[in-house]
């Protein structure tokens, strides 16, 4: 049953990420679509991971379909880096850099901020 919730969110997560692709065709060369499909993956999966740690991870099915399937098929490393390869193999190196550095960087404060979200909810709630 782990295995299919899995599946389901992985589904879903990677129709999504093809979907957001198309919406942010790259012109210029600049891979925007990955950028932010990863930056909005490293936001949900830090807000979803705190969540569910204040609340003991009592919720498998929800960390399973959303952390693991959704967020895992909707975000790529895999695609970061061959598009990485691909701005330095047209020398586009200015964009190489802007991007690789702007999705790290962006990456762990969008997850911060993610993480930082429940804690401020947490705060209301008491």
């Amino acid at each position: 049953m782990k295995i299919f919730i899995v599946f389901i969110g992985g589904f879903l997560g990677s129709i999504c990420r093809y979907m957001v692709s198309g919406w942010f065709p790259s012109h210029s060369g600049f891979p925007i679509a990955t950028m932010l499909i990863n930056i909005v993956g490293c936001f949900l999966l830090g807000w979803l991971l705190t969540t569910l740690k204040l609340n003991k991870n009592k919720h498998l099915f929800i960390s399973l379909l959303f952390g693991t399937g959704f967020i895992s098929s909707f975000t790529t490393f895999s695609t970061f880096t061959i598009e990485t390869i691909q701005l330095l193999e047209n020398q586009l190196y200015i964009f190489a850099i802007v991007y690789v550095c702007a999705s790290i960087l962006l990456g762990i404060l969008a997850a911060y901020i993610g993480y930082k979200l429940v804690g401020f909810k947490v705060g209301e709630n008491r």
